[in-house]
């Protein structure tokens, strides 16, 4: 396999660029998720009937789908509600965010849920005794516990959700795999190991770091239980 490529200041910039888009769905996609799936598993433990059905088939759905399914259908669903081109670089980006968030709230719900389940019912009785309501409990009383004992958790899912996003390829994204293959692409097929190999090392690097920083944050989280 001959390396030199890599020392083309157009491709370094290509890759950098394609890791740059990944990076950045990856954090949006960790922040709705979580935003959506906060209120998703709240509702899920709730005493309404219709809010914790509507959760739990949320869940149930998203869960049953098949990622890559899930991305080709918000792909070509969004631009029928919302003003944007397939072919740019905003337009992938945002088909990418929405669908991820969406489809992440569902794994996010329940690990928020396990770990409101995780804080002692008392807290929730105090809560109450306060005068504060359900929502103001859950706020102010049981997420900050609970957050702080899935902290682990959900790093471990945004380390998967990472891995996954390397999907929007397949929708010509210009994520990091794909502006790669594109590279690969447009230098040969002789250049396509380096090319591959280098995004394989980088995934795996980076997933590593992050599962030993998951394993020394759940350690101390033990300690201060």
């Amino acid at each position: 396999m001959d390396f030199s490529i890599l020392q083309n200041e157009d491709v370094i910039t290509t890759l950098i660029q394609g890791f740059k888009f990944t990076i950045t769905v990856t954090v949006l996609s960790i922040i709705g998720g979580i935003l959506i799936g906060t209120p998703l598993a709240m509702m899920r433990l709730s005493n309404n009937k219709l809010a914790s059905g509507f959760a739990k088939f949320y869940v149930d759905f998203f869960r049953g789908v098949p990622l890559i399914q899930v991305i080709f259908i918000f792909y070509f669903l969004l631009p029928k509600f919302f003003d944007f081109q397939y072919h740019t670089y905003y337009g992938p980006l945002f088909s990418s965010v929405v669908t991820f968030a969406i489809f992440e709230a569902a794994f996010f719900s329940e690990i928020v849920r396990s770990g409101i389940q995780s804080v002692s019912k008392g807290q929730v009785n105090a809560g109450y005794a306060l005068g504060f309501t359900y929502g103001q409990t859950m706020s102010n009383v049981i997420l900050p516990q609970a957050f702080r004992n899935m902290l682990p958790v959900i790093l471990t899912q945004s380390i998967v959700l990472f891995q996954d996003v390397s999907l929007v390829y397949v929708i010509s994204a210009p994520d990091f795999l794909g502006n790669a293959n594109t590279l690969a692409n447009t230098y040969g097929s002789e250049t396509k190991a380096v090319f591959y190999l280098l995004v394989a090392v980088i995934y795996f690097v980076i997933s590593f770091a992050l599962s030993r920083l998951v394993k020394r944050l759940h350690q101390k989280i033990a300690i201060i239980r």
